[in-house]
């Protein structure tokens, strides 16, 4: 039987993978059948999956997977730029000798599955590894908590790269990830941290016309429902 953190965990990894897309609904008692438990532990699972803000409840109709905003999809990019440009810019403590060494090559393994999913069919594998490439930087470095908070921002901007249909490209977003990882091992964190804040600007701004599209939709129906200004 599966327990409610292990519940919430597959349903992010699922986000991750773009397997569950924005708005899709999560069933109460499908989730139970699914994974041998009560719905009981399914809604507690899903209450934990929304205090983290990637499930929300609609009055009568039931559970669904977030639908971010434009504003909050670019509160989660400012968000990763911040959590992951730092651990790089103060990571000099953690990559002295051989731990570097052993940080490089956990890092090309994956940077290798990486490559071989794009080369692959799987689409799932290919989205969940270029997104787990930044959960398992922060990992090399010794934060685990900073890891467990980069899994929910990285899964909050692949929500946001799934709604707004982005046109990054895979094979890109990998020849970033090897130059964040050259440049590690080369010693130039502060380089690194630069290549890292590119690569995030570079993910966001392949959603941005489609968020802004979207943003321009909201305020014009804002417009167009506003309440005349009628002399009585």
């Amino acid at each position: 039987m599966a327990t409610q953190t292990e519940i919430a965990q597959r349903v992010v990894e699922s986000i991750l993978a773009q397997k569950l897309a924005p708005g899709e609904r999560l069933g109460e008692q499908a989730l139970a059948d699914l994974f041998g438990v009560s719905r009981t532990l399914v809604r507690e699972a899903l209450m934990q999956l929304q205090a983290r803000g990637f499930v929300e409840v609609r009055s009568r109709k039931g559970w669904y997977v977030v639908e971010p905003s434009a504003e909050q999809a670019r509160d989660a990019f400012a968000a990763r730029r911040a959590v992951e440009a730092g651990l790089l810019q103060q990571a000099e403590g953690r990559l002295d000798g051989k731990p570097l060494q052993s940080v490089v090559r956990r890092l090309r393994r994956h940077i290798q599955e990486e490559q071989a999913a794009i080369a692959g069919a799987d689409a799932a594998t290919r989205a969940f590894l270029l997104a787990d490439f930044h959960v398992c930087l922060a990992e090399c470095l010794g934060h685990r908590l900073l890891s467990d908070m980069l899994r929910d921002l990285t899964a909050r901007t692949t929500l946001a790269a799934t709604l707004y249909q982005s046109t990054h490209d895979a094979r890109v977003s990998c020849a970033d990830h090897a130059r964040i990882v050259a440049a590690i091992e080369r010693g130039e964190l502060d380089r690194a941290s630069a290549l890292m804040l590119e690569h995030i600007g570079n993910v966001e701004d392949a959603l941005g016309h489609s968020a802004a599209a979207s943003a321009d939709e909201h305020e014009k129906l804002r417009a167009t429902l506003a309440p005349l200004r009628v002399a009585r």
